[in-house]
């Protein structure tokens, strides 16, 4: 038998294809039909999404990625450079994937395994666990190994909020933002939310969420006072984690907050989420309640320091020379 042949496979969300509405459409019907990110009885949900979601939201959504695209959709630009800059730092194979559009992963493991690797490292670029993001990448992982004759090796990185290099890589990161622009009032670490009820069943995201920033705000030496955790991009009538970003900036900004800084440290790559609403939308917000200054703190996304971080984590989950 010949030594292993390993290769890693980095999973971001996903994007459209293009900043249409017909391709915004697709996406939508993709993403929303999962039943790990809309937890609502399926026959029901079916009506609602090609009802009255997808009939209408796309056009809208479609104008939105047209604000923050470039030659292609940031989150792929970056995840493919991302894992290429992988692939030079670890030097073994690296690919990318996105959980909802393209390029697929079902697609990229049995290219994996027509090309010979028999131990496969998935990296699901989510910091911080959740059934809706990561469980749904291992959902894909599962599915596709069902009924294969022959499995490969896996390591599925669960989730690396606490691992330090991450945690080292995020305060840099913040830190450099701010010794060239200087500080804010309040540092606000905002996160991508999940409906209430999913913490309720014992998705723990929250909790991992709210620890992150802490370990962040300890390696920053920032005073209490000083920082902020809120959630963002809640959707439909249900309640999401609080606090929310959009009604805490309006919030602080009536009470005497003159500047902020947010960062999103659940995401690594930027993205319409956190171009457009984050640092288009939430900006207006704040602004327009009477902030005086609303800086975005862009996501880690190819930096070096982030590269060196992820190639540490996936080195602890690489399998051992024998």
């Amino acid at each position: 038998m010949s030594a292993s042949k390993t290769a890693v496979v980095v999973v971001n969300l996903g994007t459209p294809d293009a900043p249409t509405a017909p391709a915004v459409r697709a996406y939508l019907k993709e993403f929303l039909s999962d039943p790990r990110v809309v937890e609502a009885p399926r026959w029901l949900w079916f009506f609602v999404l090609r009802l009255v979601v997808l009939p209408f939201r796309p056009r809208r959504v479609a104008r939105l990625y047209a604000s923050v695209w470039n030659e292609d959709s940031p989150i792929r630009e970056i995840t493919e450079r991302q894992a290429r800059e992988l692939e030079t730092r670890l030097g073994v194979t690296v690919r990318y994937a996105m959980r909802y559009g393209r390029p697929a992963m079902r697609p990229l493991l049995d290219e994996l395994a027509g090309e010979g690797y028999d131990h496969l490292v998935i990296l699901p670029l989510y910091p911080q666990y959740s059934g809706s993001t990561t469980g749904a990448v291992a959902d894909v992982v599962a599915n596709w190994m069902h009924g294969r004759r022959e499995l490969p090796g896996l390591s599925l990185i669960r989730d690396y909020w606490e691992h330090p290099a991450w945690v080292e890589a995020m305060a840099d990161s913040i830190r450099a933002f701010r010794e060239q622009h200087g500080g804010a009032d309040k540092l606000v670490f905002s996160f991508h939310g999940i409906p209430k009820e999913y913490e309720d069943k014992g998705d723990r995201y929250g909790e991992r969420c709210r620890r992150s920033a802490h370990l962040i705000a300890e390696r920053l030496a920032l005073a209490d006072d000083e920082w902020a955790i809120t959630f963002q991009s809640r959707f439909g009538p249900k309640e999401w984690l609080q606090p929310y970003t959009d009604k805490s900036l309006e919030a602080w900004a009536g009470q005497g907050v003159r500047s902020v800084q947010l960062v999103c440290p659940g995401f690594s790559a930027d993205c319409l989420e956190t171009l457009e609403e984050i640092d288009a939308e939430n900006r207006e917000i704040f602004l327009g309640a009477g902030g005086e200054r609303f800086q975005y703190i862009p996501a880690l996304n190819a930096d070096q320091g982030h590269i060196e971080a992820l190639a540490r984590i996936v080195e602890e989950n690489l399998p051992k020379p024998s």
